[in-house]
């Protein structure tokens, strides 16, 4: 092979979320079929990383001359994004801490985008390690934190 094309370097990279996800920036995010990602569940092996913005899939964007609930017109003057960028690598991001860490635990994913350490009673996948906390004195239970992603 005479050479290759440089794909990405660092990121963030780009996805498209999956059909009726809705995706908040900090939220760790997971693959899913058809190239597509949604919040990680718990203890997910497939984590890319740390969404940095908010998104919602094309098909739940809503329709041209919609309406609400009570029958109002949707109008937005800014476009709801139906594409997010995630954070991967060595890259340093805030995420939010279902459990308390201290600085230095591993972590793996928890339920709804959020991070836990990993429980190391009868081992621990390593594909399910998604960083580690960097946060300098820990993180308390459902407070948001730093973590360097694997």
């Amino acid at each position: 092979m005479s050479g290759i094309a440089q794909v990405t370097k660092g990121g963030p990279k780009t996805f498209t979320p999956a059909e009726g996800e809705v995706i908040t920036g900090g939220q760790v995010v997971e693959a899913r079929d058809g190239g597509r990602i949604g919040v990680a569940g718990a203890g997910s092996v497939t984590v890319l990383g740390v969404a940095l913005t908010d998104a919602l899939s094309p098909e739940g964007f809503p329709g041209e001359n919609s309406t609400d609930a009570l029958g109002r017109p949707v109008v937005s003057a800014v476009a709801v994004p139906t594409n997010v960028a995630v954070a991967y690598g060595a890259t340093e991001v805030k995420v939010t801490y279902a459990e308390a860490a201290k600085f230095g635990d591993k972590l793996v994913a928890a339920a709804n985008g959020a991070v836990t350490p990993a429980a190391y009673e009868g081992g621990v996948d390593a594909r399910a390690i998604v960083g580690t906390c960097t946060e300098p004195g820990g993180v308390a239970s459902g407070s948001v934190g730093l973590i360097r992603l694997a």
